[in-house]
């Protein structure tokens, strides 16, 4: 009995407890035991955070820095990073690149990136280096950006170029002036139909869109649609984000009380504004009086072109 006391005295000095023989008693030894078999059970559980460092570890040789494989001379995309076996400095894989893999194959993503593996192939240990951040920036260069990955790039390929680094100015898009994206064209009108001129305008922020007729060769201006009871403008947003359509529609229907008349006959101006600037263009109504009409003076004004 006394040499399994010594054996099991021996043992918990060995693993950091101050016993001696004569205050190890037989009450003591449950406790010594349990607390073993905490410490079992915390190996156990940290056992599988401990397997992928130590397979890795099992592919890897000698540490020699010297026989380390030199980074790109442009240097790396997203950064660089230790690689599995902690040896050696390796391009970081950057956003749509394959990451993952197992032991010291394995390659990891840059800082901000995640790799994303198929739900439908389990069995596939390789993924896709996404972004965290899904959502447009706009960088301190005035540029905007698919994701903070793309300007955390950008900004890296600055900082190599002697360039000062990129930062996050704000969420989206970069504020920008007005732009007429699809002016509005020239439309022939045969009395009694209905007509409209299109334009869509693109700016941050989204612009606001106004019509306006064209008077005495666009020395004047009238806001539409006015009083004019056969002119109607609608505006939505779309259909890409910061961008707005606008519509001029003539009302002209059958059995209208005010139908289209000569007075509408002319150019509309498409104006788009926002706090960073403002953009127009300018169409025409012509009106006809039959397809014939349409069809001739749509010829002479290409020929003319």
């Amino acid at each position: 009995m006394q040499q399994l006391w010594d054996q099991i005295s021996s043992e918990a000095e060995s693993a950091g407890l101050n016993c001696s023989h004569q205050s190890l008693r037989p009450q003591t030894v449950p406790d010594f035991l349990q607390t073993n078999m905490k410490s079992s059970r915390f190996l156990l559980a940290l056992l599988p955070l401990l397997l992928p460092v130590l397979s890795a570890g099992s592919d890897c040789g000698p540490c020699d820095p010297a026989q380390c494989a030199p980074l790109p001379a442009e240097g790396c995309a997203t950064g660089s990073i230790p690689d599995p076996c902690g040896c050696c400095s390796v391009c970081a894989a950057a956003e749509g690149e394959q990451c993952g893999g197992r032991r010291a194959a394995a390659r990891r993503c840059g800082s901000g990136l995640e790799c994303v593996r198929s739900k439908d192939d389990k069995k596939n240990k390789m993924g896709i280096c996404l972004c965290k951040s899904g959502y447009e920036v706009c960088g301190t260069d005035g540029n905007s950006y698919k994701s903070g990955c793309a300007l955390k790039s950008a900004s890296l390929k600055a900082e190599r170029d002697g360039k000062e680094p990129i930062n996050v100015q704000n969420k989206g898009r970069c504020a920008t002036a007005p732009i007429i994206v699809t002016p509005p064209g020239e439309v022939y009108n045969v009395s009694g139909s209905q007509v409209y001129l299109s334009c869509e305008a693109v700016g941050v922020p989204t612009p606001v869109l106004t019509w306006k007729k064209v008077l005495g060769g666009r020395r004047r201006m009238e806001l539409l649609p006015g009083d004019r009871d056969n002119l109607a403008i609608q505006t939505r947003g779309g259909p890409e984000k910061h961008e707005v359509t606008g519509w001029v529609l003539s009302e002209c229907v059958l059995f209208q009380i005010s139908p289209l008349t000569k007075e509408e006959e002319g150019s509309y101006e498409c104006h788009a504004s926002n706090a960073k600037g403002e953009a127009s263009a300018v169409g025409a109504i012509h009106l006809v009086e039959s397809i014939d009409d349409i069809i001739i003076k749509k010829v002479t004004k290409d020929d003319e072109l």
